[in-house]
């Protein structure tokens, strides 16, 4: 049971409301009405702000009575420069609340999350990394898995205000354990769309219905979540991105990123990640094919004869 310190009357701050952080924002307003936003984007501003939230003018404006901060923001540089600050700006670490509760839930690398988490708890506020799975549906549904690092007490205190805006919420470890245990889902969800791709297309190229094969497989060994939720070929599944010209859903460049920081940390702890490896040059190539922007799912196209 949660022992969460926060009401519904706690000031919260959110900053960076892009493709995830907007949905996951508006949900987060449905709960915490005192919500400030800010991102550089005026536009992303304004979408909030008539929903009732305070539209900052800048970040430090945003966190100025906040009692909980969320970010959700590119790379680990972004969360570095956010916090600590760079040669440009200072970061909020020097105009936080104390004992102001941090939750980032970019995905970024451990390193950068740790180095966060160190400066901001040397300077008497919590943190946690807290990134997520489930995409811009789950994102818009309320309905993501956060993947927390920190200890027991922020995490027992983030609870409420991360069910929010997630349905699942798992507790990995210390600071830095979401983005690990966020990487290792991710590759092995980037290689089971690889392996069902090309199964698939096997299926195609000798005469065989993709829908007929995927029944089989969906009754069979090969079974896995590709499968049952997020079919890679066109006109299979109705309502998931390969049925819509593999848009909305989660980029190439975003599976793309995630397995370059998944083969990054592979390299610190000298780990062997062959299929890991080898999905990720694929992604690679695909997204130099000027794919980059579509679905992650459109590495189907990668096999097909037709590139449908």
């Amino acid at each position: 049971m949660s022992t969460s310190p926060f009401s519904r009357t706690t000031n919260i701050a959110f900053i960076g409301l892009g493709n995830m952080g907007s949905p996951m924002a508006l949900n987060l307003l449905r709960h915490y009405p005192n919500l400030a936003v800010f991102d550089l984007v005026p536009e992303a501003l304004a979408k909030l702000a008539a929903e009732g939230a305070r539209a900052a003018s800048s970040a430090m404006d945003a966190v100025k009575d906040a009692d909980v901060v969320i970010s959700m923001l590119p790379a680990g540089k972004h969360v570095k420069a956010l916090y600590l600050g760079d040669d440009q700006q200072p970061g909020l670490v020097s105009v936080l609340k104390p004992n102001c509760l941090v939750i980032d839930s970019s995905t970024i690398d451990a390193a950068s999350a740790q180095a966060v988490g160190k400066g901001l708890v040397a300077a008497g506020m919590q943190f946690i990394d807290a990134p997520v799975s489930g995409g811009v549906g789950g994102a818009t549904a309320g309905t993501l898995t956060f993947i927390v690092g920190g200890d027991e007490k922020c995490y027992q205190a983030a609870l409420p205000i991360l069910q929010s805006m997630g349905k699942n919420i798992f507790h990995a470890g210390a600071v830095g354990a979401g983005q690990i245990a966020k990487i290792c889902n991710n590759m092995l969800l980037s290689v089971l769309m690889v392996g069902t791709a090309e199964a698939l297309q096997l299926a195609v190229d000798n005469g065989l219905d993709p829908k007929t094969m995927s029944d089989i497989m969906l009754q069979s060994s090969g079974r896995n979540w590709t499968l049952e939720l997020y079919n890679p070929c066109p006109d299979v599944m109705p309502n998931v991105p390969s049925s819509k010209g593999y848009q909305g859903g989660f980029m190439v460049d975003l599976m793309k990123k995630d397995l370059g920081l998944a083969m990054d940390t592979a390299i610190q702890s000298q780990s062997s990640t062959p299929m890991g490896s080898l999905t990720h040059s694929l992604f690679s190539m695909h997204s130099l094919q000027g794919n980059g922007r579509l679905d992650f799912s459109s590495i189907f196209k990668l096999f097909s004869k037709t590139k449908s």
